[in-house]
């Protein structure tokens, strides 16, 4: 797949992305062509109509509905990747320039787990349930046990416990803000165990900061399911596991 670079409105630091390819149902890997040189747009409330894109499968000239491709950059910001309608044909190649420095958006933590995990398998949220469930699939695969939802939700927003670890996943259209990230905090502490926290549309620049401070990782899913860390504390737990 070809990276288009992409650069953050809100930072204006670079990036280089690369739409996810997903089986379309004859088989063919497919991705939404990303449209270059349009810029990203921050995302900053969420309406499910807007999540999702139509995509022509190359293969065999279906239609269907594909995750809005997006990107979180490491200020906070979540990032809306344009992409070509359709019906719109495809640009005539050009000669590429030469490539310059681009900045990833996250430079991972050499992986130190004693036992290399396998490649997560995520599931597609299209619900608030279903981001839950995701969450869910996550933690497992980072090695906490019997993870699983609380029969009653908390008043402090807990939707999901593990051995050692309690975990909230906030699918509204709006950034995380701070009383949310302290609350989960204090959640964490009361119960003697970690604090993980997800997000479909990213974290306000003060929950960030009270999230670095205290150690709490954060981490925010795109409609693929798939999480991605977004501070120094989710990046060493993925490195290292549970």
């Amino acid at each position: 797949m070809t990276s288009v670079p992409v650069r953050c409105p809100v930072c204006s630091r670079d990036h280089a992305y690369v739409a996810p390819a997903y089986p379309c149902p004859c088989g063919a890997p497919t991705a939404p062509p990303l449209l270059p040189g349009a810029p990203a747009l921050q995302v900053t409330r969420r309406t499910w109509d807007e999540d999702w894109v139509t995509v022509r499968c190359t293969a065999c000239d279906r239609r269907d509905q594909w995750p809005q491709p997006e990107l979180c950059c490491p200020c906070g910001a979540l990032l809306r990747i344009p992409v070509r309608p359709v019906d719109e044909p495809a640009p005539a190649p050009e000669a590429a320039p030469p490539p310059g420095p681009v900045a990833p958006a996250h430079i991972p933590l050499p992986r130190t787990a004693a036992h290399p995990r396998p490649s997560f398998r995520p599931r597609t949220i299209r619900t608030g349930h279903d981001a839950v469930s995701a969450a869910a699939l996550y933690l497992t695969w980072l090695g906490y046990r019997e993870v699983a939802r609380p029969r009653v939700r908390t008043a402090g927003g807990i939707d999901l416990r593990a051995t050692g670890l309690v975990a909230q996943v906030d699918a509204t259209t709006r950034p995380v803000e701070l009383r949310a990230v302290e609350c989960l905090w204090l959640n964490a502490l009361g119960a003697s165990a970690a604090g993980v926290f997800f997000s479909l549309a990213g974290y306000g620049a003060q929950a960030r900061a009270r999230a670095d401070g205290v150690g709490l990782p954060l981490f925010v899913m795109d409609l693929t399911g798939a999480p991605q860390p977004v501070n120094s504390p989710a990046d060493e737990l993925v490195s290292t596991g549970a």
